[in-house]
């Protein structure tokens, strides 16, 4: 009886497992596949559009869907969902996690080389991470700009009627994009729910009519061979490079699988990407081409040799009578994408601020139980207006495609440069066999980013300045927090030696706890020394409290606080968060009552520290930054967001003491 309970307990246990393997999986296709999943509505339009410049031939539609099959497999599939989700920084994945991981690594090693490896990979991954910014401002107007077009393809409308159609396309994705980033303050638990069944149904509707594109020529299958690609990018020669710039379309948006491991976890997403997101992108993809097929031999054999297809391939797929419908659904699954990307950028955001990499921006959680669901309100804006910018200048999907793909491609050559250091270093692989793994996916990340170099002049520049501005700022605040942490250090004293002065003429204590925040984990803080030097009296404990960012996304509770007292009523406290945590120094306090140090935030005054910045007039060389960056970061240190309200101290318990800091 006993075994054939524990054999039912098991079974019970098994199918628990896989509904939660199949929940999170239902719940990946709305947050991970959102922008990958809507590129049917541009990839094969763009192949064949005018800035590709391909006609459309038997040969050409072979190949173009040979070469997308095939891009799909090597990179998504192999690259990110075989090889990229084997490697976590404790369950969490993305570049600045993947930094991160190896940062550490490089650390524990320990030596100069190990050092110079180190500062290359966080400049590898600040400059990702800035790219990844230049995607998610691009993504939201592609999207829904793909969508809203299809308002051109609804029939019955006169030549005069298609005319005023086409100049709607700017005015009404700009009113989806200002309705979309207003609501983020609102938070996107209440419509999260929405978002795996919007996009569980656009990819049953996308596989639908890519079906019955394909029952009328079922030999498009065939395309699945790679022959075909090759035969085709050996017959156009340098053309190739404006038709691969068309291809990588059908990939942008594989770099959420590995950035959104730690929500959903590694099986869920393959799971998802296996069973719904990889068959449906295939069959619409394949009944586009089959709806091309039909298209040439409707002309005739009297037609022209080389045709440019006039219509729209994924909504010519849909029947008549469902085109406003699909137009509708198609809408939703851009705002999901859309969502997917904005939300990265606060992730982003949290990350880069925590690593160090940013200046300290106000957070606000909008879930009580989930805390990655984040908004920033400097960063909401900043994209809303670079997203009207580009909505308006660019006026199409079309024209936006030209700009399109420099940031992802970029992205994914830096990943892979990334990875190659985790099979050395993590995995202990040899040299030749970790270059070859690699150097397979580096020569496919360069040849896409080489075929996306050509549209720098066509409106790629917009996100590479983007990127490179953005790549400043990072390094400039990250080298001037270093060059004012190194400059304070050099101002402080020993703790040993403050105290072994006070003996000798101890100032007067008096009642309650003043916690003094420092960067400084060994020395004395200035606002310490100020703060005798000026008031000549001391509180009865005093706490000198660091707050330390690890790289790890998240540290566990027995593992934030620690306590140590040194004597004569100081104690030295440390507080750790992980990147993808938002500091909160109260809720810390309470875990020092394990250490037997017991703080009431009503009865304890917290001492901060406020630089205040000047730009030296000696040569630059003493901190190694120039004078445009001293002033960049000046500027920085000046807006950003206030320690108090960082780090959620109260007010009216705060006192802020000023040291001036020269750069």
């Amino acid at each position: 009886m006993s075994g054939v309970a524990h054999e039912r307990s098991q079974t019970t246990v098994v199918h628990t497992g896989q509904k939660a393997v199949l929940g999170l999986a239902f719940g990946a296709l709305g947050i991970v596949y959102g922008d990958i999943g809507t590129s049917p509505l541009y990839a094969i339009k763009e192949a064949f559009g005018p800035h590709a410049g391909m006609p459309a031939t038997r040969e050409s539609v072979f190949g173009v869907l040979s070469l997308i099959v095939w891009s799909i497999i090597t990179v998504v599939c192999v690259k990110y969902g075989a090889m990229l989700l084997k490697v976590d920084n404790r369950g969490e994945g993305g570049i600045l996690a993947l930094v991160a991981l190896l940062s550490r690594k490089q650390r524990e090693a320990g030596g100069d080389s190990a050092a110079r490896n180190r500062r290359n990979l966080v400049l590898f991954g600040a400059f990702g991470a800035a790219l990844l910014y230049g995607d998610g401002m691009i993504t939201p107007v592609m999207s829904v700009f793909g969508a809203v077009e299809g308002l051109k393809e609804i029939q019955g409308l006169s030549v005069e009627q298609k005319t005023n159609v086409d100049s709607m396309v700017v005015p009404v994705s700009c009113a989806i994009l200002i309705v979309l980033f207003l609501f983020q303050s609102r938070g996107t638990a209440g419509v999260a729910k929405w978002f795996s069944p919007i996009t569980a149904v656009w990819f049953v509707m996308i596989a639908l009519t890519g079906a019955f594109g394909i029952a009328k020529h079922p030999d498009i299958i065939t395309a699945v061979n790679p022959y075909w690609g090759i035969k085709l990018l050996g017959s156009i020669g340098w053309h190739g490079v404006a038709l691969l710039g068309a291809v990588v379309l059908a990939i942008t948006g594989a770099e959420a699988l590995y950035a959104d491991m730690g929500h959903f976890g590694k099986t869920p997403i393959r799971v998802a990407w296996y069973g719904v997101v990889l068959p449906s992108l295939l069959i619409n993809y394949f009944g586009q081409g089959a709806l091309i097929l039909e298209w040439l031999e409707q002309q005739g054999p009297r037609a022209p040799q080389y045709l440019q297809y006039p219509g729209h391939p994924f909504y010519d797929l849909v029947p008549d009578v469902a085109v406003p419908g699909a137009i509708v659904i198609a809408t939703l699954a851009a705002v999901v994408a859309s969502q997917a990307l904005i939300s990265g950028a606060f992730s982003l955001t949290q990350q880069a601020t925590q690593l160090g990499f940013a200046p300290r921006v106000q957070i606000i959680h909008t879930s009580d139980s989930h805390a990655g669901q984040i908004y920033i309100p400097e960063v909401n804006w900043l994209l809303l207006l670079s997203c009207l910018g580009l909505a308006i200048g660019f006026k199409s999907s079309s024209n936006l495609a030209s700009a399109y793909g420099i940031s992802v491609t970029g992205t994914m050559l830096i990943t892979t440069i990334l990875f190659y250091a985790v099979m050395r270093d993590r995995w202990r692989w040899g040299r030749p066999l970790a270059m070859s793994v690699a150097g397979v996916f580096i020569v496919i990340d360069l040849i896409y980013l080489g075929a996306n170099i050509t549209k720098v002049m066509h409106g790629g520049w917009v996100p590479l300045v983007v990127a490179f501005a953005i790549f400043l700022m990072m390094t400039t605040w990250r080298k001037g927090r270093a060059v004012v942490s190194e400059r304070t250090k050099a101002a402080g004293i020993d703790l040993a030696e403050l105290i072994a002065s006070l003996r000798e003429s101890p100032p007067p204590r008096v009642e309650g706890d003043a916690v003094f925040l420092t960067a400084n984990s060994k020395g004395v803080p200035i606002t310490l020394l100020h703060h005798l030097r000026h008031n000549r009296v001391l509180h009865e404990r005093v706490v000198l409290l660091n707050i330390v960012s690890e790289e790890i996304p998240y540290v566990k509770s027995h593992e934030r606080a620690t306590v140590e007292d040194v004597g004569d009523g100081f104690y030295r406290a440390t507080l750790r968060f992980g990147f993808r945590e938002t500091p909160n120094i109260l809720h810390g306090l309470k875990l020092f009552r394990e250490f037997g140090l017991y703080l009431d935030p009503n009865h304890s005054t917290f001492y901060l520290g406020r630089q205040i910045l000047v730009v030296g007039t000696e040569k630059s060389g003493r901190s190694h930054m120039s004078r445009l960056r001293k002033m960049l970061f000046l500027f920085l240190s000046r807006n950003a967001r206030s320690a108090t309200a960082f780090f959620g101290l109260p007010p009216g318990r705060v006192i802020e003491i000023g040291a001036q800091v020269e750069l």
